[in-house]
């Protein structure tokens, strides 16, 4: 009985003594989580204080940041959203809200942000990010208010330029924009953000000569800039200056930026320097970039469906372009088939089962029958 209580004091002692002295959050253990980038060990080590300290603030922030650096944006609104609850002017909480709720709710962000703006007015980011997004919601006289009062509070700041510049180009109002972009390039002329804008201001008010300065700096920092360049060949193009456009194009083609229209408008000038051969070939390349491989399927689905629907003629004419674009006999098959069977036209169905023959390559037993049939009824036999 006495070994009992003796067991009973120890442990009452020693619960007493935990009590008595709780283990306190090691605020330089936590930073140290951080500066090594380990926030699954900051989250272990954090959790346990929450059970006794619920309503802590710098512990609350602490396991925010430390779920929003690990990917964890569900747990991380969870513990900012505690904070704001309890301080609904807490600066870190209202920020990482407005980031948290920015895509999937944009109405909510905007409300911290307004916030933020009241708490902190002469902070630009806020009024950038608020503009940010009205302009994705396409609120356009909002967005250029934001924007332009983040320029006028930080007129230095980039983001603050581009910003504002971007949505004035959407406007049409490309003097104003150029002025604002002309102030930053002066700051940095190798700016890569001002430099796209001033060639795409350029362009989109058909002051090609203005493109071309910009464009080319674009070029020597060999930034893929794929719209810019692009930009920049139409306006060497719309200047008459085809030999400059072909470079360009040619630079894009080498640095992977080629799309269809780059291969056009390098078509097109080495057509008008008269060289034909190489505009040809470049034509050539269009068009295999134009139709995509998928087109043949798509066809003969229509070929089919309209055969279907007794659409006989409509359901040929798929068919024939499915031909036109991909040489598979097999649609030559198809039009002879449904030109003798359906429409009665043993005339045309002639000239497509003669092309059939002339073209066939079959291979699987059903195209093999056909190709049998064919030649057996139409390869000798004059109809």
């Amino acid at each position: 009985m006495k070994k009992l209580s003796f067991i009973f004091s120890v442990s009452f002692l020693f619960v007493y003594s935990t009590n008595a002295q709780p283990i306190t959050l090691d605020k330089s253990k936590v930073m140290d989580f951080f500066q090594s980038q380990q926030f699954d060990e900051a989250i272990s080590y954090l959790s346990p204080f929450e059970a006794t300290d619920s309503s802590n603030l710098q512990l609350l922030s602490f396991l925010g940041y430390a779920n929003y650096m690990n990917d964890d944006a569900k747990t991380a609104e969870k513990y900012y959203q505690r904070i704001f609850s309890i301080d609904s002017n807490n600066i870190a909480a209202n920020q990482y809200l407005a980031n948290l709720k920015s895509s999937q709710s944009p109405e909510e962000a905007t409300s911290f942000l307004r916030r933020l703006i009241c708490l902190q007015p002469g902070k630009a980011a806020y009024c950038r990010n608020l503009a940010n997004l009205f302009h994705r919601k396409n609120q356009t006289d909002s967005a250029w208010l934001y924007y332009n009062r983040a320029y006028q509070l930080s007129p230095n700041d980039f983001k603050n330029i581009t910003g504002l510049a971007n949505i004035l180009i959407d406007e049409k109002k490309f003097l104003t924009a150029d002025s604002i972009i002309e102030s930053g390039l002066s700051k940095d002329s190798l700016n890569i953000a001002c430099l796209k804008l001033r060639i795409l201001s350029a362009y989109e008010a058909k002051d090609y000569q203005n493109a071309i300065a910009p464009g080319e700096r674009l070029l020597r920092l060999d930034e893929p800039a794929l719209s810019s360049f692009e930009h920049l060949a139409l306006s060497y193009y719309n200047l008459k200056m085809y030999p400059d456009c072909i470079r360009v194009c040619e630079y894009m083609q080498t640095h992977g930026l080629a799309v269809e229209s780059v291969y056009y408008y390098e078509a097109k000038s080495q057509a008008i320097l008269k060289n034909y051969a190489e505009s040809n070939e470049l034509l050539q390349t269009c068009l295999s970039m134009a139709i995509s491989k998928n087109a043949e399927l798509y066809y003969y689905n229509l070929g089919e469906n309209f055969e279907a629907l007794k659409q006989f003629k409509v359901s040929v004419s798929q068919y024939d372009t499915a031909y036109y674009l991909f040489k598979n006999p097999l649609m030559l098959y198809n039009c002879g088939r449904i030109c003798e069977s359906n429409l009665k036209n043993l005339k045309i169905a002639k000239k497509y089962y003669i092309k059939y023959l002339a073209t066939a390559k079959p291979e699987s037993p059903d195209e093999k029958k056909a190709y049998q049939y064919v030649k057996a009824e139409w390869g000798i036999r004059k109809k």
